[in-house]
């Protein structure tokens, strides 16, 4: 407790010592205040990022069947836009090949999309992108139909015991 209370008292005292002098705005540089200006002003232009597609429907596939595709996007923004990480929401679809590097404003980029179709009838998968947009984060999904495989083994029925 006393390490706080002493730690206070010396940035209390920095604080009161620093603003003696008088005339603190001679001190200002307008050229620097200029800069700061228009640094702030363009700080708000976020990028923005359109895809050719946001969804992807691989129609219908028989399980176990891998597939892909890619999802094109362009930065349509002011300022450079960054993907800095793509995740999916499981280990069957694998997001892969973007780019990392700044993408201008109109320049277009793309990444791939691996799911190694298994499951059940429909399925929807979401793909999460963490870009420097607005929002901090763009989502596209992948969705298929998927059949049973016609060459995969039966499962056998359980035995029913009858009671007799």
């Amino acid at each position: 407790m006393k390490k706080v209370i002493l730690g206070l008292s010396a940035l209390c005292m920095v604080a009161f010592t620093s603003c003696k002098e008088e005339n603190a705005t001679s001190k200002i540089n307008s050229d620097n205040v200029a800069a700061a200006a228009e640094r702030d002003a363009t700080s708000s232009e976020f990028p923005v990022i359109t895809f050719v597609e946001a969804e992807h429907d691989f129609g219908t596939i028989v399980n176990g069947t891998p597939v892909e595709t890619k999802f094109k996007y362009t930065n349509t923004g002011d300022s450079p836009l960054v993907v800095s990480n793509i995740k999916s929401t499981c280990g069957c679809t694998v997001p892969s090949d973007w780019n990392k590097d700044p993408i201008a404003p109109g320049d277009s980029a793309e990444f791939t999309v691996k799911f190694n179709g298994k499951g059940n009838n429909q399925v929807s998968k979401s793909i999460t992108l963490t870009t420097n947009t607005e929002k901090g984060s763009e989502v596209v999904k992948i969705k298929a139909f998927i059949e049973p495989d016609p060459n995969a083994p039966a499962k056998a029925k359980p035995a029913v015991k009858t009671i007799q």
